[in-house]
């Protein structure tokens, strides 16, 4: 049959073409892709054998009605006197968005009636999947009957049925039908199911509706009922009530937390979830969610009237960020809880936090500059630290800029800040700086990298009723000018072979600055309290994380670091340095009890040669006889089958110290175990190494998870040493089924 004559006999809206240059807009790249994972086929198959590449005309818009359809067979044969058109072999045909493949299709023009024959496969529009035996099409094969059907969804959850009839408005009727979202394999039954006598997926209003349906667990009925329904898997969001939570502990006692979701609309919803317990009443909770094209807010938090202590307690979070324009962002991030073991009781988020920090800021862009206004607000949590001064800093601001490059590579930087920190016990300091630097960095020829800084820090402080050691009060204003001139130098050394590359780096760091007071009768340290040397300060031009102390007085620093990438050793580096202080003051080295001019050593191991083993080591070493001071370990060793999990971390007493002259030793330990491809087990313990120090925390779970099931049993119980926290045991599970939700602890 020639071109011409294929193309009279397929009349409007039939439009005859080489599948493989349809209109991109009809054959999309989702389309090509779904059926070639539905059928195997490959694109290399889409042109067909008779070459019908010449288009009949047709107008340049057409309703939904008239869309064209794309035909490709081995065969085709024309009865004119029975108006019917059978394609054979391979038939391929598309309209619109929807895809139908066959062995045989019958085309009956004056009942607009396409029958499939044998190893039918329809490719809906959504990406679902259709297989069967056999089809019949009508209404431009927007309607139709199928029999013995499979069905891969989008989801790629499966489903099976006697029938299949699709009717107006793309609604789908299933009976005696199967559904689940688990792999099948031949002669086995997943791990759970669906079977309804009746389905009707209704996909103008995304609903999924069952009739007397069964759920099953490898074949075995567990739960029956006459109606189930729930939205199709386009649905992301829908307003309804969501799987209730149920929890266990100390505290609480036996609680269900009930869930109801409120989708305003597209951009905005709200979450109900008040949890009634049997020992302390209902606790009311809730959550919203807003978004915007310019940002974003989410705030939760909960209410609990605890009559047994006659006091209220709750929590918030809140999140918001707004993009005011190209160039300036807001955002808020608000942390509260009314008493330090509120979110521990109620295994909340954030319930093991040390502090909770909340903070408002303006942040402004603008090519080189950066300008930051902030304020923030601490809740102590620690019971360590029940007898901390909790500040609040409002405002503060920062200021930084960064000058073009001259000929030589050489730049500007400018810092101003201020900062007013207030504190519970009515005492206050507002600190203003100004720091200006000039930078010259330089790569010599032989690879040597120079980088020289020269500043110059300004500092006013105005102290409202400090009281200093000397148990003095100081009101008054404070200044201090501070010069400053750094050179750094590195000269890489690096050896590289066919497995693997090494990297020798030998570092000095080099700083002059006068012996000065940071005054410290005078100015509080607020925001410079991290005064011990490691690995990742030692080698800084300025030391201190913060502007209220100075570091003093000149000095040398020193270290090498190496590492080696590649197939021997995998990933692994080494750091070791010291430093050097030509001068004695109540700068860094004092302030961290050094004796003599030479600091303490400290250095850092990484190491991960391969998958079964991983270390990340940083400690102290005393210069005189090379005692560790302070160690801090984390690693990973073994095989999923069985891995263990070591984290140690140890603080010699120190007066000067953050841990207020108290030794720290600490190990966590973790044992997991992937005991199948599914199951797997874990327990950890938290142990406090110091004299009558004991467990801190230890619990465990086991876990079932596959690809449409996940069940988890988990235990937890925390010794802490708060003696207002009571709920110190915790028993939960989750039990999660996909596409259907799950109910579970938090």
């Amino acid at each position: 049959m020639n071109k011409k004559l294929l193309c009279t006999i397929l009349s409007i809206p039939f439009v005859c073409t080489n599948i493989a240059h349809a209109d991109e807009s009809i054959v999309t790249p989702d389309t090509r892709k779904a059926i070639s994972e539905a059928t195997g086929i490959k694109k290399t198959k889409w042109s067909p054998k008779i070459n019908m590449t010449d288009v009949i005309s047709a107008p340049e818009q057409k309703s939904e009605t008239e869309q064209e359809v794309y035909f490709a067979a081995d065969e085709v044969e024309n009865n004119q006197e029975q108006n019917l058109i059978t394609a054979s072999g391979n038939v391929e045909i598309i309209r619109g968005n929807l895809t139908l493949y066959a062995d045989k299709v019958v085309y009956n023009q004056k009942d607009d009636i396409v029958s499939a024959i044998g190893n039918v496969v329809l490719v809906e529009k959504d990406g679902s999947v259709v297989f069967a035996d056999y089809s019949e099409l009508s209404n431009h094969m927007t309607e139709g009957e199928m029999k013995n059907i499979k069905v891969i969804m989008a989801d790629y959850s499966r489903m099976a049925a006697s029938s299949f009839e699709r009717m107006e408005k793309d609604k789908k009727v299933l009976r005696n039908a199967v559904y689940t979202p688990c792999d099948v394999c031949r002669n086995t039954d997943p791990l759970w199911q669906i079977k309804a006598t009746k389905v009707v997926h209704d996909a103008e209003n995304k609903d999924v509706n069952y009739q007397n349906a069964f759920v099953e667990v490898k074949g075995v009925p567990v739960f029956y009922t006459p109606y189930l329904s729930h939205p199709d898997p386009t649905v992301k969001r829908r307003s309804g009530f969501l799987f209730p939570r149920i929890m266990s502990n100390s505290y609480l006692g036996g609680a269900i937390q009930g869930q109801y979701f409120w989708s305003i609309d597209d951009q905005q919803d709200v979450l109900f979830n008040p949890i009634i317990t049997t020992d302390k009443g209902i606790v009311y909770s809730g959550a919203f969610n807003k978004y915007s094209y310019n940002g974003n807010i989410s705030v939760s938090g909960s209410f609990l009237k605890d009559d047994d202590e006659d006091k209220n307690r709750g929590n918030i979070f809140a999140y918001g960020r707004y993009e005011i324009n190209d160039y300036w962002l807001a955002d808020t991030d608000i942390n509260y809880a009314s008493d330090n073991s509120y979110l521990k009781d109620l295994n909340l988020p954030k319930r093991d936090d040390t502090w909770l920090t909340s903070r408002a800021r303006l942040q402004g862009f603008d090519n080189r500059n950066y300008a930051a206004l902030e304020a923030y607000y601490y809740k102590i949590l620690s019971y360590d630290l029940r007898y901390a001064n909790r500040p609040m800093v409002l405002p503060f601001f920062s200021y930084e800029n960064y000058s073009d490059t001259d000929r030589y590579g050489a730049y500007a930087k400018t810092n101003l800040s201020f900062a007013s920190v207030t504190h519970e016990e009515d005492n206050s300091s507002h600190r203003a700086t100004m720091i200006n630097s000039w930078n010259l960095p330089y790569t010599s020829p032989y690879g040597e990298k120079y980088k020289l800084t020269a500043s110059l820090k300004s500092d006013f402080y105005y102290i409202d009723n400090y009281v200093f050691d000397d148990d003095q009060p100081f009101t008054g204003t404070a200044t201090r000018i501070f010069p400053q001139v750094g050179l750094e130098w590195r000269l890489p050394f690096i050896r590289a072979t066919e497995s693997s590359r090494q990297i020798v780096e030998p570092i000095i760091v080099a700083a002059i600055a006068p012996n000065q007071s940071n005054k410290p009768e005078k100015i509080p340290n607020e925001d410079s309290q991290d005064i011990e040397l490691n690995d990742t300060n030692i080698l800084n031009l300025d030391r201190y994380s913060g502007y209220d102390r100075n570091d003093t007085g000149s000095r040398i620093s020193y270290g090498i670091n190496w590492s080696s990438y590649g197939n021997i050793l995998g990933r692994t580096s080494f750091l070791l340095a010291q430093s050097y202080e030509f001068d004695k003051d109540e700068s860094f080295a004092a302030a961290s009890d050094q004796e003599g001019s030479f600091t303490d050593y400290v250095g850092r191991i990484y190491a991960s040669p391969n998958e079964y083993f991983d270390l990340n080591y940083r400690f102290k070493l005393d210069k005189k006889d090379y005692s560790v001071t302070y160690s801090e370990l984390s690693s990973g060793i073994g095989s999923p089958i069985l891995r263990l999990y070591l984290s140690y971390i140890y603080f010699q007493a120190n007066e000067t110290s953050s841990i207020q002259g108290e030794e720290r030793k600490e190990l966590f330990t973790e044992l997991k175990s992937q005991l199948t491809k599914n199951w797997s087990v874990s327990v950890y313990n938290r142990q406090d190494l110091v004299e009558n120090g004991g467990s801190l925390e230890y619990g465990g779970y086991l876990a079932y998870e596959d690809e449409c099931t996940r069940l988890i049993f988990n235990l937890e119980k925390d010794n802490s040493n708060d003696p207002e926290y009571e709920g110190d045991f915790e028993f939960g599970f989750t039990f999660f089924l996909k596409t259907l939700g799950g109910t579970g602890t938090k």
